[in-house]
């Protein structure tokens, strides 16, 4: 899949909703993520409207791979260590969290800042609906 769009705060929940199409049952909330948070690292370093390329695709070994490319060769990615009472500066953190690695590819005049993702651990059955939900405590209800 690829999807060409100007980096605005709008268009992320499209290109989320355009990936869940895209990967059908295999589409995770990490992935999402991913795509998410670099997006929205263009936005925010780059400059709203920049024009990027968003590509996903499945590897050879069940990975996803997404591809952000923007045309700033120079705006790279630091992964920030955010004290608690930092309003921001855990995105690329979350994204080392869920992805199994990540990187920048940089370009004379472009940069590509990409991450893989796990697919389905295999032998895992996968319900038509998509994976169950994980198992949660029961809550206890209001007291009114």
């Amino acid at each position: 899949m690829t999807v060409r769009l100007l980096a605005v705060p709008k268009e992320v929940p499209v290109l989320r909703q355009a990936v869940r199409a895209h990967l059908g049952a295999a589409a995770s909330c990490e992935v999402e993520l991913c795509v998410s948070e670099l997006v929205g690292n263009v936005i925010r370093h780059v400059g709203e409207g920049t024009p990027v390329t968003v590509r996903l695709r499945t590897t050879g070994d069940g990975r996803t791979r997404i591809e952000v490319t923007d045309p700033d060769p120079r705006a790279l990615p630091v992964l920030l260590r955010a004290a608690d009472e930092d309003e921001s500066g855990r995105g690329l953190a979350l994204l080392a969290a869920v992805a199994l690695r990540w990187g920048v590819r940089q370009e004379e005049a472009s940069k590509t800042v990409w991450c893989e993702v796990a697919g389905e651990p295999a032998g895992e059955p996968v319900a038509a609906g998509g994976p169950a939900p994980p198992s949660r405590p029961a809550q206890a209800a209001p007291v009114r």
